[in-house]
């Protein structure tokens, strides 16, 4: 076998779109995942789309292919925000395709982000936002997450679940006193949907990373970094670097050992 073929690659992906046939999608979709023998999670909601899979690398490129161009969903994905890494080993167990109320879950009807988002921010611009003496940089992950890595100067909210994430806004921000806010998660998704949250309540400047910390990660040279530490990920590998490399095994379990961390999804 060679050494392409041994290659595992994972793409996370998501979009913020309208699915309101989303329970129909469900079986064909898990169907040609099965058929290209991927493994991970893929959510379907009415408000979009949201996964992390793994497989051969032909196998995740058709994949990729089908969202945003095949008819399963007929051009509804044609501004997929994805992210493609490499893992030592298959990261995932099984293939799940399960339907939600929402792809993150906030439980804000008001926080619709197929109608307002908060301003992107380029990896490569996000350095010199943050570092803006008026910006409230916030880190929107859960306590377990922000624990493994963040950025210089964030603010953690301190939440066990993203769902917790507006019951802190409305205890800790204030539209008349934070009038600057730049928010981070992992891949950006859960950023859409609180900045969402914030602009629905008044907050007037709010800004978010496109594509998240694996984004920032993945372009930004780990000399001009501002992160410190590890970015956590949903799957078997645990946590990764810069240029989104892998942890070691030994370095994986140690660091489970000092967090205490059990496998989530």
């Amino acid at each position: 076998m060679s050494d392409e073929n041994s290659i595992t690659k994972v793409a996370a992906f998501y979009q913020f779109a309208a699915l309101p046939d989303y329970r129909e999608l469900r079986e064909p979709l898990r169907a040609f995942c099965a058929g290209l023998e991927l493994k991970g999670s893929v959510l379907l909601a009415q408000e979009g789309i949201n996964g992390t899979v793994a497989g051969a690398p032909e196998a995740i490129d058709a994949l990729v292919h089908e969202l945003a161009h095949g008819n399963m969903f007929g051009g509804r994905l044609d501004n997929l925000e994805l992210k493609l890494s490499t893992a030592a080993a298959m990261p995932f167990g099984r293939l799940k395709v399960r339907l939600k109320k929402e792809i993150v879950t906030l439980d804000d009807a008001a926080a619709d982000p197929t109608r307002q988002v908060g301003t992107y921010v380029d990896a490569a611009e996000w350095n010199a936002l943050i570092a803006a003496p008026d910006t409230l940089l916030l880190d929107t992950r859960n306590a377990f997450e922000v624990a493994m890595g963040t950025f210089e100067g964030a603010v953690d909210p301190g939440i066990k679940s993203f769902g917790q994430f507006k019951d802190f806004a409305a205890q800790r921000l204030d539209p008349a006193k934070h009038r600057r806010i730049a928010m981070f998660c992992t891949g950006g998704i859960r950023c859409e949907k609180a900045s969402a949250h914030l602009l629905a309540r008044g907050f007037a400047e709010v800004y978010h990373l496109k594509g998240g910390i694996l984004r920032y990660l993945e372009e930004v040279p780990e000399t001009q970094s501002r992160w410190r530490g590890e970015c956590f990920v949903f799957d078997e590998r645990v946590a990764l670097g810069h240029g989104l490399q892998e942890l070691g095994s030994r370095e994986r379990d140690l660091r489970d050992k000092e967090l205490g961390l059990g496998r989530d999804e």
